[in-house]
């Protein structure tokens, strides 16, 4: 199963992005018989978008063949395209470490609709590794 965790910096150990469309990174996990086998930060290519970020950002999840992605939310456009091209959506605070393991074994349900109203990332902005409002 490929998953991505929406994430500020990436890697295992990176906590959750509060947001889908415009995370500054992805971490992109394998996880094959029953562990993690194989784990890669990849840049968001939506992340400086002028606008449709999120469509943007789920159409490169449908591109890359991801299953399964996990964030803190996710917008409305972003998640009709992820449930219409068949990619389950989970939301989840914490690490992204955390984040899958609760997704493999089943603690995450997914989602059937987006959890926040459109634009909700707008006004976010990147400094010290850290998302703020």
């Amino acid at each position: 199963m490929k998953i991505a965790v929406t994430a500020v910096k990436g890697g295992l150990e990176d906590m959750v992005c509060p947001v889908f469309g415009r995370c500054p990174k992805y971490t992109v996990v394998d996880y094959d018989d029953g562990e993690i086998s194989d784990v890669k930060t990849v840049d968001n290519p939506a992340f400086s978008a002028q606008g449709g970020a999120g469509i943007q950002a789920a159409q490169y999840i449908l591109n890359e063949n991801i299953e399964a992605v996990i964030s803190a939310n996710f917008g409305p456009n972003a998640s009709k395209i992820l449930l219409h091209g068949g990619v389950k959506m989970y939301q989840f605070q914490g690490t992204v470490r955390e984040a899958v393991e609760k997704c493999v074994s089943g603690q995450l349900k997914p989602l059937e609709t987006s959890t926040v109203k459109g634009h909700f990332g707008m006004g976010r902005t990147h400094r010290h590794g850290q998302m703020r409002q």
